[in-house]
């Protein structure tokens, strides 16, 4: 794809952001975009977000689950950025106005100690470079109207990343087995997810390992101070204002959140 349209449709979905006006697919109109070409539109529409004020403060990591890869039709996760004006602090309301059709995922957040670059990273790597772990909600909202996204629409619309929020416990991903932490979801006060972290990657500490190998090949590294968001363990559960979600995960606590309109 050329560079005109590598901008053209990176405006078009940092302008979908501002407005909150959701585009067509990507897909219907390019048939050929590839991965390659919706990471270089990304790319654009964060450099606008840049331009405008923010800056990076760590990586997403998507598409981590089986169902949802088979949904995509894709055999590996993709990756979005993590902006400065993406994050909530615990208990501060998300008001769903400023999103156009907000989903909420529950998953385990990571913070580095000392910088991580690919390729090569390990498991082992990713658990001496991380400061702690932390559950967190990411919420995702799609710029693609009605949802209807391949990989390349995703990928182009920065993984499909909202806002975010961290909580719970502190903690040394060292003193904790994250593949079989069990992490309990529960909506308006019922539950409406079981998981454990086993059903990302295998583990979160392999997702991002993951992350650091696809960055490194790109040459990208993950920066001390980074948040690292591993992967949903947790459904898609749409959101609307006067929701309150709830999730737990074994050995770090829980965390919550609430939408206004």
């Amino acid at each position: 794809m050329d560079k005109q349209k590598i901008q053209q449709y990176g405006d078009e979905l940092y302008q979908s952001l501002l407005d909150r006006q959701p585009v067509a697919p990507l897909t219907d109109r390019e048939a050929d975009i590839t991965i390659e070409d919706a990471y270089q539109i990304q790319l654009r529409m964060i450099q606008r977000r840049l331009d405008a004020g923010e800056h990076v403060v760590g990586k997403k990591i998507g598409v981590t689950s089986k169902v949802v890869m088979d949904m995509l039709k894709v055999n590996q996760p993709d990756f979005g950025h993590l902006l400065s004006g993406m994050v909530y602090n615990e208990g501060q309301p998300i008001s769903v106005s400023t999103m156009i059709a907000p989903k909420a995922e529950a998953e385990v957040a990571f913070i580095l100690a000392r910088d991580l670059e690919g390729p090569g990273v390990t498991a082992a790597d990713v658990l001496r470079a991380t400061d702690c772990v932390m559950p967190c909600f990411e919420i995702v909202d799609s710029r693609i109207k009605d949802w209807k996204i391949k990989i390349q629409d995703t990928v182009a619309d920065n993984a499909s990343c909202g806002v975010l929020t961290l909580g719970g416990l502190r903690k040394s991903p060292r003193d904790i087995d994250l593949a079989l932490a069990g992490m309990v979801l529960e909506k308006n006060g019922e539950i409406i997810s079981t998981s454990c972290g086993a059903s990302v990657q295998g583990s979160p500490v392999n997702a991002v390992a993951w992350l650091a190998n696809t960055l490194g090949r790109l040459g990208i590294g993950l920066k001390a101070g980074d948040i690292i968001l591993s992967g949903s363990q947790s459904p898609l559960v749409p959101v609307v204002a006067g929701d309150s979600l709830y999730c737990s995960v074994g050995g770090l606590g829980g965390t919550s959140v609430r939408f206004v309109a």
